[in-house]
C-alpha cells in the first residue's frame, strides 16, 4: 500500500469524488512528491560537485 496524503483525500471526498478514486489520486500525488524530493537531492549533489570544482580551480 502506498503512502496517501490525508488532507488531499479529505478534500477530494468533500468535493464529491468517490472514495476509491480519491484514494488513488491522493496516492499518486504522494508518489510525485517523493520523486520531487529525490530530484532536489540530486540537484543539490550536482551543485556541490560543481562548486567544489570551481573552488579548486580558483584557489
Amino acid at each position: 500500500m502506498s503512502m496517501m496524503l490525508s488532507s488531499t483525500y479529505e478534500a477530494f471526498i468533500a468535493a464529491g469524488t468517490p472514495p476509491e478514486k480519491a484514494k488513488e489520486a491522493s496516492e499518486e500525488i504522494a508518489g510525485c512528491d517523493r520523486r520531487l524530493v529525490r530530484l532536489e537531492v540530486m540537484n543539490a549533489l550536482i551543485l556541490a560537485g560543481v562548486l567544489s570544482l570551481v573552488i579548486k580551480a580558483f584557489f
